[in-house]
């Protein structure tokens, strides 16, 4: 057979209808569903980037969605510190009452 009909054996019959395969004349190529010859449908045959630096780059995308949920919307009377003993469970019930900040103009003490 000669190079140019080479095609014919390879030739992606799928998404073809009976009358389109037999006017092409690729009899020869059809395959039962699945069976393709070496090609995985929708799919790649190797990850984009290696495992361990995707699971970095997973935990990197944790750990920033979790420091916005704790840290970000705290309360300004709340240090980063007594938050993360709240979300751990290991908080004292001075961790959690507000502090008096006088001096910065918040809390009952502050300066009017």
């Amino acid at each position: 057979m000669s190079g140019k009909e080479e095609w014919r054996k390879m030739a992606d019959t799928h998404m073809m209808k009976d009358e389109e395969v037999k006017a092409k004349g690729v009899e020869a190529s059809k395959r039962p569903p699945g069976h393709n010859p070496g090609e995985v449908l929708h799919q790649r045959r190797k990850l984009p980037y290696s495992p361990p630096t995707m699971a970095v780059a997973g935990f990197l995308i944790a750990a920033t969605l979790g420091y916005f949920t704790l840290y970000a919307m705290k309360k300004p009377e709340a240090t980063a510190k007594d938050v993360a003993k709240v979300a751990t469970g290991t908080a004292e019930p001075q961790d959690t009452h507000p502090r008096k900040f006088g001096r910065l103009g918040w809390g009952k003490n502050a300066r009017k």
